[in-house]
């Protein structure tokens, strides 16, 4: 059985703001890539959710990659993913609160 997916507002927030930036950016092509590799990976996790290597800062806390520039940090209740925000992980490690 499939996990339920629950995302948080910072999450979402974060991923328009990304979607609009790579759109005026780079290409709309882009965009569309990015976002069907965040929905690949969403439903993989739906499947196995402990796939996510945990978080060394706080317990419960994994964490995925979805680019190379882009890791997606989600927690798991019960029959639930709850996922809590996405990072760019070219910012300062020491600001990462995962």
């Amino acid at each position: 059985m499939a996990y339920e997916v629950v995302l948080k507002k910072r999450f979402t927030t974060k991923v328009l703001k990304l979607l609009s930036y790579l759109d005026k950016e780079w290409l709309q092509k882009t965009a569309a890539d990015f976002l069907h590799k965040l929905d690949r990976r969403i439903e993989q996790l739906q499947k196995q959710p402990y796939a996510g290597r945990e978080s060394s800062k706080i317990k419960n806390i994994r964490g995925v990659l979805i680019t190379r520039h882009n890791k997606m940090y989600y927690k798991i209740s019960g029959k639930k993913i709850i996922i809590l925000n996405i990072y760019d992980t070219r910012m300062n490690p020491k600001k990462n609160p995962y």
